[in-house]
Order: structure tokens, then sequence, then C-alpha cells
């Protein structure tokens, strides 16, 4: 379950943003989504994630104030 696991794949990460699996290896090759890479697999740590959607949330707070 993709709820219980601490890092997610690139098309995990993608289906929780509700982006397409392309736009988001895209994401990260710019840098704009964190990732690791262990072995051949490219992961996104779940904390970075949400720290980052954190951040976009306040962004867009803070705009609309």
């Amino acid at each position: 379950m993709i709820g219980d696991k601490m890092a997610l794949s690139v098309p995990e990460a993608a289906k929780l943003l509700g982006i397409g699996k392309n736009l988001a290896y895209e994401a990260v090759q710019r840098g704009e989504i964190p990732s690791i890479k262990v072995g051949s697999r490219l992961l996104i740590p779940r904390v970075a994630l949400e720290r980052l959607l954190a951040e976009a949330n306040g962004r867009a707070s803070n705009r609309d104030s």
C-alpha cells in the first residue's frame, strides 16, 4: 500500500500528485520533485514530497491573501 511507504516510485508519486508519469519524471530531472537514487531505482521520499506540497500550499495561501 502506498500509504505505508517511506519512499515512492515516480509513477506512484505522479498518481498521488494527479499528474502524468512523464511529467513527474521531467519534474524530477529539473529538480522540482526531490528524489534519491537507490541502485537503479529512482525514489521520491514521502517526507520530501509532503514538504514540497506544504510549501506550495503556503505560497498559494499567501497569494490569495
